[in-house]
């Protein structure tokens, strides 16, 4: 199962404005490289066709579904809260 945990206003490369919904797994435990354990859950975020209000309506809502952590070109990723640049090879999809 996966829970919609909130939602935000996009803007397509035409210039459309859109709402993505983020989703987020359960939770699961996962070792760090150096060997210690911690809890995290993945997410990622889903385009969708709604308006503000359903938006809004649906967080909480809890869908089939997984994500899965899948392999990827690499590409350059920058923590918005620290800033700190990382260069990542996977990405996260939900498969329902």
């Amino acid at each position: 199962m996966v829970t919609v945990i909130s939602y935000d206003k996009r803007e397509s490369e035409a210039g459309n404005e859109f709402y993505a919904l983020t989703i987020q797994g359960d939770v699961e435990i996962v070792q760090s490289k150096d060997g210690n354990n911690y809890m995290t859950a993945r997410k990622t975020s889903i385009p969708s066709t709604f308006d503000e209000e359903v938006c809004k309506s649906i967080v909480g809502t809890k869908l089939p579904g997984q994500i899965l952590k899948l392999e990827c070109e690499p590409y350059d990723y920058t923590n918005k809260e620290t800033g700190e640049e990382f260069t990542l090879s996977h990405t996260y999809e939900y498969v329902d």
